[in-house]
This record gives structure tokens, C-alpha cells and sequence, in this order.
């Protein structure tokens, strides 16, 4: 039985492989928060400061990567 991946035991280490990225994203979430947190309780910067550079971040990348007519 062929799947995508070539073989069974692949397709498994690909889905082992997928599950350790999300478990280590959700581990960087978590710290960026943490830091966010921290940050805004010390008075560095305020949620406000945050949400304008995430959306300012957000628009530089949605932008395409060639021009557009």
C-alpha cells in the first residue's frame, strides 16, 4: 500500500514530525507571551503599543511578494 509519502512508516514519521513542530510552537507562543506579559506589567510597553506593531507587522507581510496590476 503507497501512500503520498512513499510508505506506510513515512507517512508516520511525517505526522510524528508534524506533531513535534506544533507541540514546539506551542511552547514559543507560550514564552512570547509570557514575555508580553511581563513587559506590559513592568510598564516597557503597553497592550496598545503591542497591537499597533503586530498590525503594522501583519501588513508588511500580507503584502505579495511581486507586483500586482
Amino acid at each position: 500500500m503507497n501512500t503520498p509519502f512513499g510508505s506506510p512508516m513515512n507517512e508516520v514519521n511525517m505526522i510524528a514530525k508534524l506533531a513535534d513542530i506544533k507541540e514546539e510552537h506551542y511552547h514559543q507562543l507560550v514564552t512570547l507571551s509570557a514575555i508580553m506579559e511581563l513587559l506590559v506589567e513592568k510598564g516597557i510597553l503597553s497592550r496598545a503599543e503591542i497591537e499597533q506593531k503586530a498590525a503594522e507587522l501583519d501588513r508588511f507581510i500580507d503584502q505579495p511578494p511581486y507586483p500586482t496590476v
